[in-house]
């Protein structure tokens, strides 16, 4: 990579964070972390990331989605990631069904956690343009 891509994570979650981030960081990608709504939209007004990955359900069910509007509004363009623990926990699956639906939603992905390694970083290359890098899970 040329220049270190940026990417916001945003989970109420610390360990969550911490698993994200290094998976992350151990492909090469810059990462700010942020806890809540509130903290990750003061962080973007001082960085402008390349990629954003956002629990759907922080601190209001509706968390991760208000993020995802207010990013696409700061950044358009700007590739989201909606990150859910909602199938595991209820067996509901909240990724949108149609064009409409994902539209609504604005996120470019939606991702059930635990996302696995490998599944985040591939995410993250693909939105990105980016090569996928082959990196062992071990590998952390």
């Amino acid at each position: 990579m040329s220049k270190e891509k940026i990417v916001v994570l945003v989970d109420d979650d610390e360990d969550a964070l911490e698993q994200l981030g290094l998976v992350l960081k151990s492909a090469g990608y810059g990462v700010r972390t942020a806890t809540s709504r509130e903290e990750a939209e003061e962080l973007l007004l001082s960085v402008h990331p390349d990629l954003a990955i956002l629990d759907l359900m922080m601190e209001h069910m509706d968390s991760g989605i208000v993020l995802c509007h207010t990013l696409k509004k700061l950044y358009p363009g700007l590739p989201v990631i909606l990150l859910t623990a909602v199938t595991s926990a209820t067996g509901l699956d909240l990724k949108p069904a149609s064009a409409e639906a994902q539209s609504w939603l604005m996120a470019d992905a939606m991702l059930d956690k635990p996302a696995r390694p490998e599944e985040i970083r591939s995410t993250v290359a693909r939105l990105l343009n980016e090569p996928a890098e082959v990196v062992p899970d071990h590998a952390h």
